[in-house]
């Protein structure tokens, strides 16, 4: 048996008034979503272990199986390894958004929706002016690029600049963690040692305000400012850690030979490098509702005829809950039923060969909220000739009747693999 998972980043969300009191996965319109649950099995999975903050690294990576208490590095290292960036032992690498600023306050974490090829052009833009041999400014995707410090310390505490909006951003600045304010810590197979955690929050601290200036002078937020529109123009350096140590999920479940990861988002494909999977890239992935939701859901196909395992993952609903945006979510939950779902699902319910098939989030991103939140996920599993649960659509609510009850962490990947 074959396996993909298709993963809904941020779909699950909470009760809204509006919609009569349903959550968004209630209200959508979801044929093949509630088809499978019909005809599958159905329950709720708690992804964030007790300790850590509910980010979608965090979240994605212990769905498929991993104890985070061993892995964890934050986003930077898994962002760097997807877009070819590979960390020396002394390395420090940082996720670092652009995001737009206005009257002291963090307005959106995504600089206004900045495209690749702007954001491209101001993070060289830095590098050239702020970067030396021990700063690197190195281009990712959209709004989300990379920060490496060499020497830095990942002992900090950062503020995720989409859980923070419309909030003043001068208290948010990068804090040492406590305990390591001076601590030089040595580096693996060195003789050197890091800087201290207060040394490196005093660098980050200085580097975010050096970019303001820098950026409200570029052209490209001149521009948007005479056409009053949101900017990039502020760096939030944040998610930052060492090189990894992650064993290959095929080393973890044997049932898996081959497999690839489709995302249009850098640190999921960094966790599907480390994970020993093939980077599949779609053409026209944006990671917002406009991505090309039939080239991945072909993708996906294409690589379930050749491979044991596809984890495919979609980002749009996530983005649409940080930007609050209530019919956009449901718009993006629907795109994710009838252009994602109903296609795989046709597809391989005709094959000789069988496909297992679970659809979830990594966790909500209630839009009334705008943040991630660490609550439980509903999760559905489908594959021909499954004696199916009393659950008849797939929601927050619904699968909490489900037969799989509530699993914790790697007990989700356990179940799903263990289906031959």
């Amino acid at each position: 048996m074959k396996h993909i998972i298709i993963l809904g980043d941020g779909m699950a969300d909470h009760p809204v008034k509006r919609l009569g009191g349903k959550t968004l996965l209630q209200y959508a319109q979801t044929p093949y979503m509630d088809l499978l649950a019909r005809q599958g099995k159905t329950g709720r999975l708690i992804t964030v272990p007790d300790g850590f903050y509910p980010g979608s690294e965090v979240a994605n990576t212990a769905i498929l199986g991993y104890d985070l208490n061993q892995v964890y590095e934050g986003r930077g290292p898994l962002e760097a390894a997807s877009i070819g960036y590979h960390m020396a032992p002394e390395d420090m690498a940082m996720r670092c958004n652009f995001i737009y600023i206005d009257n002291g306050k963090i307005i959106t974490h995504n600089g206004g929706n900045l495209q690749t090829k702007d954001g491209d052009t101001l993070i060289k833009y830095l590098n050239d002016k702020l970067g030396n041999d021990q700063i690197k400014f190195i281009t990712g995707i959209q709004y989300r690029h990379l920060l490496v410090i060499k020497y830095g310390s990942k002992h900090l505490v950062c503020a995720p600049p989409h859980d923070h909006p419309n909030e003043e951003w001068k208290p948010l600045l990068i804090q040492p963690e406590k305990g390591w304010e001076d601590v030089h810590e040595p580096i693996d197979g060195s003789d050197k040692t890091r800087m201290t955690a207060r040394e490196t929050a005093n660098l980050l601290n200085g580097l975010i305000q050096k970019s303001q200036k820098l950026l409200t002078e570029h052209p490209y937020n001149r521009e948007r400012a005479t056409k009053k529109e949101r900017q990039a123009n502020s760096i939030w350096p944040w998610g930052g850690g060492y090189h990894p140590k992650m064993k290959k999920l095929m080393q973890l479940y044997p049932e898996i030979k081959t497999g690839s990861v489709i995302s249009a988002v850098d640190l999921i494909r960094g966790i599907g490098y480390y994970a020993g999977l093939d980077i599949i890239k779609v053409p026209g992935a944006t990671g917002l509702a406009d991505t090309n939701y039939e080239g991945k859901a072909k993708a996906a196909i294409e690589a379930l005829k050749k491979q044991d395992f596809v984890y495919l993952h979609l980002e749009a609903t996530d983005e649409a809950g940080h930007d609050g945006d209530i019919d956009l979510k449901i718009k993006a939950i629907q795109y994710l039923d009838h252009r994602i779902v109903e296609p795989i699902y046709k597809e391989v319910s005709t094959w000789a060969e069988p496909v297992c098939i679970a659809v979830l989030p990594d966790h909500p991103t209630p839009v009334e909220i705008r943040t991630h939140v660490k609550e439980a996920v509903p999760f559905l599993i489908w594959y021909p000739g499954i004696e199916p649960d009393s659950v008849q659509q797939y929601d927050e609510v619904s699968c909490v009747s489900g037969e799989y009850g509530l699993l914790r962490l790697n007990e989700f990947m356990k179940n799903f693999m263990s289906l031959k």
